[in-house]
């Protein structure tokens, strides 16, 4: 009689999942200082009087409260109805960083009233 053969086992994947994330931090490490800094003397070119477009389908509220769309001063239930329909409901808004906080609510109130599933505030990004 034959003693039982015992078969390997698979080897575990983990080795094989640990190599690509070994490489993969290798390869972020080495292209974050391929890179050089902007060297901080330098600075960059500012236009002074350009007057900025408003993106398509975005509310922008001044620091009066005022709301503006694209097409010029729009209510919050006009804007919401001019929507087109690939926004789902969504309405971008992009309020002045003077505005206060009981108006920003009022206009996003408004734009709920009239329609909109949700309100998005658009921001500006900084490096700082």
């Amino acid at each position: 009689m034959r003693a039982p053969r015992f078969q390997r086992k698979k080897p575990e994947p983990t080795i094989t999942l640990i190599n690509v994330v070994f490489l993969m931090l290798i390869f972020f490490l080495v292209a974050g200082t391929i890179a050089p800094p902007v060297p901080t003397e330098v600075r960059l070119v500012q236009v002074a009087g350009n007057k900025a477009a408003i993106p398509p389908n975005i509310l922008v509220i001044d620091a009066t409260g005022q709301t503006l769309s694209q097409h010029g001063p729009m209510d919050a239930a006009a804007f919401v109805a001019a929507l087109p329909a690939d926004a789902a409901g969504i309405a971008r808004v992009m309020p002045d960083r003077d505005l206060p906080a009981k108006q920003l609510i009022a206009v996003a109130r408004a734009l709920r009233q009239a329609g909109a599933r949700e309100v998005r505030l658009m921001t500006e990004r900084t490096t700082e």
